[in-house]
């Protein structure tokens, strides 16, 4: 059966109507709105088109902006959204070509804003004489006849390269500082109206590495197939900003997350709306002179694939920088960078001061320019490195506390200042509830009931946190809090406990009824008279599989908490956590069948529940359970691309359709799944969007700041890095894996504050850049954070060994790396493929010895809920392993643990 790709009636309301009312939504429709303004770009003139190496391109007459701009090599495949440049032909609407101004001279008192896309005219056609000229134009006619530069556009042909530039001369008598200069950059991200096997095949996503003159914008099709399109700097055009065109009417939804331009000046925006927030790059401006000329310009490239993106960026003879283990840097371990650059360094700068230190480092490719950096301070950091040749490379970091310290840190605060645990009319207590951070206050009530309704991802987000906390950091303490809760305020109240629905999970145990609570219970400062203030009816329904992953897993936590440890919980056996996992998985394809259809966030819970089940012999209910799920991996199977949700284009169904998709051996589905994940999930030196998987919707659901936005290491981070890192284990030489996934692993808890605060994610909009003020939904990131967190040794033929997640050293042959994990409980070899991993105890370090095959490992010694380690391990390519002469249980070694560390050796090759 072939699913809709729509969601239901229901859920359409669910999701669209927090950007239009639903009686809005249903009378009109913004594209015939649309459509309905004037067209300024006089389509009826035609067109002119050009073939250069890479692409065929085709402009419209009158204003010389782009319509189709097409690669070679692909067929019915265009970048920009050619498809609808009728419908976006009126003033306003930004096409590729389009320019945005802001200028002031010395007898301004403010800056004056100019756009060629504001109020159209017919461009004046150049001829010119210079070799690679395509077409040419003054673009006086489209801006007011006060602007103080003549605006001249030229599309060029350059070594092969497709070349947009502009020239703007100062033909007056007074200097005119350029305060802003913006090139709108206008690909085809609109998915309205596509299913899913047509936005895969039509449609791209595009991330900016906001580097200065190292600079660039990729933009990736879903299906992560190539050719990727890159936009480059030509001449100096510095990236130093990437700023949302909120004013192109374009209409903006779960559908399309609006376009951006390259900001190459942004001194006028950091005085004005970007004044409350710390730019990633210096703001800039230039002066141009009576009588001068300045140029600006981008250069379209085309990479054959993903992968293959920084590859072509040493072609074009443009900076790759490689951050090992990425741009996170926990306070303390040792991390690397790699430049890769045809000019050498003249100087490295850290702001803040002292944020960083880094030092001259080591690599086996001389040609490599390679330094040792070290996460000092916490908080953002900037690195700004000067070449021999004047080109000034930008790259952001973030420095957070180590790891162990900042889940510690994050356990307290959930509960401490997230617990709730006073008489309440919907019996929410005792919890972890949502939290306001700016207000420093729980979220008691809100207009979006489950945000205080302790359900939906916006609900269940602090508690999910709190629970998963603790797979990787057992807190006493914390456990006998979350005890209560989990047999009290979750089984019985979130999770019904009897009757016909019993293990049925509701959507928010908060809801809006006033007619049958108390007066006074509910705020009159809040507007309740919304599609989001669910009816206690439509509060009590269970039928969204969503809520059910996360129930699952906290059942599923209590299990592993019982099962492996010594008196950390003591209401009930490890028996019936388990099983009360395993019912709530059966419940969500039984009461919720509709969304159960669809890959779950947080599915993986599902996977690790089933191995689980099998490993303690509860053979009939493994059985029933890998049934079930088989059933929904085979309809996957059958679709092209099967992504589908509740919403009309999701990434994080990828997590789950990818895991049963291997297990069940569909392993074309799980390519084409990996293959997407990484269309969405780029690697770039930039803290903020490195491994940083795209959403843009969520805001509006989970967040305070409610807006369509590109949210930088929202739980997609933590979720797609499960996939992405799990295909690595088994492609260990595949170091671009390694490196988006632990992108998206470290993004995951890059958001947590000094104080252990976890925030629904990252604003990226230059007007804000900084974390949202809610907890909402942050608790699937931390989930990704907590079932994959591991420490990753292997070696590159140019940069060397390498370890993400510990400190590592070379002697002697012999490789050793301190674990600095936060749980310190996964360890994976890459040039063995071996895979180790501890149900209970530590890893403290681990040697290896490439020569010989030997690895060492050591433990952390007993403490008072640990008295023996559970070790397994696991080779993910071919090779032989000497087994330890050690016993096993549940398929893993027992190892007693004593008052001192202990060493255990194995030879794998």
């Amino acid at each position: 059966m072939r699913f809709p790709y729509f969601f239901r009636f229901s859920f359409l309301l669910y999701f669209l109507v927090a950007i239009l009312s639903v009686q809005q939504a249903f009378a009109q429709d913004p594209w015939k709105n649309l459509e309905k303004k004037p067209s300024t770009l006089h389509l009826e003139q035609g067109y002119s088109s050009f073939n250069t190496p890479a692409f065929r391109l085709k402009l419209v007459k009158a204003s010389q902006t782009v319509a189709v701009l097409e690669p070679i090599t692909e067929k019915d495949f265009d970048y920009t959204p050619g498809a609808r440049l009728a419908q976006r032909s009126g003033n306003g609407l930004y096409h590729l070509g389009d320019i945005n101004l802001r200028l002031k001279t010395a007898s301004d008192t403010a800056w004056v804003s100019y756009s060629s896309a504001a109020n159209r005219a017919d461009v004046t056609t150049l001829k010119s004489t210079e070799t690679g000229v395509l077409a040419a134009a003054d673009l006086a006619p489209t801006f007011p006849a006060n602007i103080p530069l003549k605006v001249q556009r030229y599309w060029k042909q350059v070594n092969g390269n497709l070349v947009l530039l502009f020239r703007l001369t100062n033909t007056g008598t007074k200097a005119v500082e350029i305060g802003s200069l913006g090139i709108p950059l206008i690909f085809n991200n609109i998915l309205q109206g596509e299913e899913l096997e047509q936005a895969h095949a039509r449609n791209v996503f595009y991330d900016p590495y906001i580097g200065r003159d190292a600079g660039y914008l990729q933009a990736t099709r879903l299906s992560g197939k190539g050719p990727a399109l890159l936009v480059l700097p030509y001449g100096h055009s510095p990236f130093e900003a990437y700023n949302p065109l909120l004013n192109d009417p374009t209409p903006k939804g779960i559908d399309f997350e609006g376009f951006h331009e390259w900001m190459i000046h942004s001194k006028a925006y950091a005085e004005n709306e970007w004044k409350k927030a710390e730019p990633w790059n210096k703001p800039t401006s230039a002066v141009v002179q009576p009588g001068q000329t300045v140029e600006y310009g981008l250069q379209f490239v085309l990479s054959p694939t993903i992968r293959g993106i920084e590859q072509k960026l040493i072609e074009q003879h443009r900076p790759v920088a490689v951050g090992i283990p990425g741009y996170v840097l926990p306070q303390g371990t040792n991390a690397q960078l790699f430049l890769n650059y045809g000019s050498k360094v003249k100087s490295i700068q850290v702001e803040p001061a002292g944020a960083l230190s880094i030092t001259p480092g080591l690599a086996e490719d001389k040609k490599l320019q390679a330094y040792r950096v070290k996460g000092l301070q916490w908080g953002r950091a900037r690195l700004t490195i000067t070449y021999a040749d004047g080109l000034c490379q930008t790259i952001s970091y973030k420095v957070i506390k180590p790891e162990r310290e900042l889940v510690k840190d994050f356990g307290h605060f959930l509960t401490n200042q997230q617990w709730f645990d006073k008489p309440d009319t919907f019996h929410r207590n005792p919890s972890v509830i949502t939290y306001d951070y700016d207000k420093k206050q729980q979220v008691t009530q809100d207009s979006r009931v489950w945000i205080a309704g302790l359900s939906d991802e916006g609900g269940a987000g602090s508690w999910l946190g709190a629970m998963i906390k603790q797979l990787v950091q057992p807190d006493k303490a914390e456990i006998a809090k979350l005890q209560q809760f989990v047999d009290h305020t979750l089984f019985g109240n979130i999770q019904h406990a009897d009757g016909p629905q019993k293990y049925g999970v509701k959507k928010s145990v908060f809801y809006y009824q006033p007619d049958s609570i108390p007066k006074g219970i509910y705020s009159d400062s809040l507007n309740w008279k919304t599609w989001a203030a669910w009816s206690h009816k439509d509060a009590n329904d269970v039928g969204r599989s969503y809520n059910y992953p996360h129930v699952t897993a906290a059942h599923w936590v209590m299990y592993r908490l019982a099962r492996n440890y010594t008196g950390l919980v003591t209401q009930n056996d490890w028996q019936f956590y388990l099983n009360n996992s395993y019912e709530t998985a059966m419940a969500m394809v039984k009461q919720a069948p509709y969304y159960a259809q669809f890959g779950q966030m947080e599915g993986t819970v599902f996977f690790l529940l089933l191995m689980d089940l099998k490993a303690e012999g509860w053979s009939d209910k493994a059985a029933l359970l890998e049934t079930e799920m088989r059933k929904r991996a085979q309809h996957w199977d059958t679709l092209q691309y099967p992504f589908g949700s509740e919403m009309p284009w999701d990434s994080t169904g990828q997590e789950e359709v990818y895991a049963w998709s291997s297990y069940f051996g569909y392993n074309d589905k799980a390519s084409v799944t990996i293959n997407a994940i990484l269309g969405y999930m780029p690697t770039v030196p930039h803290w903020g969007y490195n491994g940083s998987a795209r959403r843009y919707w969520d805001f509006l659901y989970g967040g305070k700041l409610s807006r369509i936005e590109r949210q930088l290491h929202h739980y997609g981070s933590g979720l797609n890095a499960i996939p992405v890192l799990t295909e690595y284990r088994s492609h260990p030489t595949d170091l671009y894996l390694l490196r988006v996934g632990y992108g998206g692993l470290l993004g995951s808890v890059s958001n947590i504050t000094q104080d252990g605060f976890g925030p629904a994610a990252f604003h990226s909009y230059p007007s804000t850049l900084k974390i949202d003020g809610l907890s909402g939904d942050y608790g699937p990131n931390f989930f990704g954070y907590a079932v994959n967190s591991a420490t990753y040794i292997t070696h590159d033929k140019n940069m060397g060994w390498l370890a993400f997640g510990g400190d590592l050293s070379v002697e002697k042959g012999i490789v050793k790396v301190q674990v600095t994990t936060a749980s310190a409980q996964r360890v994976f070899i890459a040039p063995a493929g071996l895979w180790l991993t501890l149900d209970a105890g530590i890893f403290k370090t681990v040697a290896y010895n490439p020569a010989t095959g030997k690895v060492t490992i050591t433990l952390n010694a007993a403490d008072a809920s640990t008295s023996k380690a559970f070790l397994r391990i696991e080779k993910t390519i071919k090779g032989k392993l000497v087994k330890l002469k050690v016993a096993m249980e549940r398929g893993a070694y027992v190892v007693p643990l004593g008052p001192k560390a202990i060493e255990l050796s194995m030879v794998v090759n």
